[in-house]
């Protein structure tokens, strides 16, 4: 139910904030029933549907857009009649950024055959927003679209973060043929599952369920490996790092092509063992564990590893180098290093909490480079250009760039590439899904747009360079 009404909230007002088309306001209308009431505190009571449209007609329309806070959306049901929401939302120009107003609501849906529909609503506490988004997190929307144009990328949704907190979202280009993503559209995020994963072990063995060290083959053991006692060496930062001597993935059988520890090897087979031995050791599914201990308690109510009713006309298509349009990869069965679907402004919550997160341990270890890649990285670059630090960590690529640390992961599958990263020293970050296999080749254009941390663009460009001139 949650989801549903979450899914229902996400598109009233994706046509609210285009209701200056009198297309999306009448489909903003059909999300409340003829007599429905609307409470404002500062402008009053309408008494049905017609009253308030012809309200928000005149007063909202084309002059500013609304935005739920994440995580502040709660759902009570009402036995035998629908549910009840609240939540604080936030008053934005119409591109969605600059923030000056917020209120807090509360809206009651009834159920009805297959439909919900809004019955009462009251938006109350209006007030200037807590926080407003800087100039430097606006983006010229035409410009992305040219950019889009240029590099034949269908689609991007994204998220900007500043200050710690997500600051603005957008979405431009098409989902699929005729259907223009928006940022309630679900993208196949590739391996940025992997850093998701991380998380999820990183939150177990900080209860004491697991521990990073341990020797994963006490409770799991592919059979694969057989008698080879160098599963015996494999552990939870071994399979984080990539260093469990694992192809990416398995060619018939599994097996080692170096010994654990050895050397640097990204592997997906690595994600996969880690998750069969939380799995065995705890009788309780890695996605189960996500929801329970990260997407719930986040308020990522769009993100989930496995096939789920709210998908339906949510997906964005991958599409391939000519821009033939693909079936997605939707996973009736958890994996952990591929084809989670989430949307940008759900993962900028996860890594919103990371920035926001209290110092430990295991959050150090999530940030220093445990696979040391620096002279992999530097050999074609200049000295002066090469990062103090550069690795893995838990779950994500590690920078040192000017004394300031950043943590980056990419996804890339066929039709799809997507990309994150983030800085808890100058706490910003950007949340890139495109649903192209072009949509590596915007990446860089997308970030010097955003206009945050120079310094860590200007190495990925440098990399990026040097990388294509081998």
């Amino acid at each position: 139910m949650t989801r549903e009404i979450e899914a229902n909230d996400s598109a009233l007002f994706e046509a609210f904030n285009r209701c200056a088309d009198p297309v999306q306001l009448q489909a903003h209308a059909e999300f409340f029933s003829e007599d429905t009431e609307f409470y404002h505190d500062n402008s009053g009571v309408t008494w049905t549907r017609a009253d308030m449209l012809a309200s928000t007609a005149k007063y909202a329309c084309g002059r500013y857009t609304r935005r739920l806070v994440p995580g502040t959306l709660k759902v009570v049901p009402i036995q035998g009649f629908g549910a009840i929401a609240e939540g604080r939302h936030l008053f934005c120009d119409m591109r969605g950024e600059a923030c000056q107003g917020e209120a807090d609501f509360v809206m009651v849906w009834r159920h009805s055959g297959d439909r919900w529909v809004v019955t009462r609503t009251l938006s109350f506490g209006h007030r200037p927003a807590a926080r407003v988004g800087p100039t430097t997190a606006r983006l010229d929307v035409p410009a992305v679209q040219g950019l889009l144009s240029t590099h034949r990328v269908e689609s991007i949704s994204l998220a900007l973060l500043r200050d710690g907190h997500l600051v603005a979202s957008h979405a431009v280009g098409q989902a699929r043929q005729g259907v223009p993503a928006t940022v309630a559209t679900l993208y196949n995020v590739a391996s940025l599952a992997k850093p998701l994963t991380a998380e999820v072990a990183l939150q177990l063995a900080g209860q004491g369920v697991i521990s990073l060290d341990e020797n994963m083959s006490a409770a799991w053991r592919d059979p694969d490996l057989g008698q080879d006692s160098r599963a015996d060496q494999l552990t939870p930062t071994l399979a984080l790092s990539h260093r469990t001597g694992f192809p990416n993935w398995r060619q018939g059988a599994l097996r080692f092509e170096r010994a654990p520890g050895a050397a640097f090897g990204y592997s997906g087979e690595g994600f996969e063992y880690l998750a069969r031995f939380i799995e065995a050791k705890t009788s309780t599914r890695l996605d189960v564990w996500a929801e329970r201990l990260v997407f719930g308690p986040l308020g990522m109510r769009h993100t989930s590893y496995t096939r789920q009713p709210w998908f339906a006309d949510r997906v964005a298509l991958p599409h391939d180098d000519q821009g033939r349009a693909m079936p997605p990869d939707i996973r009736d069965q958890p994996i952990a290093s591929d084809d989670v679907f989430s949307t940008p402004t759900d993962y900028a919550i996860f890594i919103e909490s990371l920035m926001q997160a209290g110092p430990s341990r295991l959050r150090q270890l999530q940030r220093t480079v445990i696979t040391d890649r620096r002279a992999e990285l530097c050999k074609a670059l200049p000295p002066t250009a090469c990062p103090s630090e550069a690795g893995f960590g838990l779950g994500w690529e590690s920078f040192l760039i000017e004394g300031r640390r950043y943590l980056m992961h990419t996804g890339s599958d066929k039709g799809t590439f997507t990309f994150a990263y983030f800085s808890p020293d100058t706490r910003s970050g950007a949340v890139f899904f495109m649903n192209s296999g072009h949509g590596a080749d915007v990446v860089l254009p997308l970030l010097r747009m955003s206009g945050a941390d120079p310094a860590f663009i200007d190495f990925l460009d440098r990399w990026v360079s040097s990388s294509a001139s081998k």
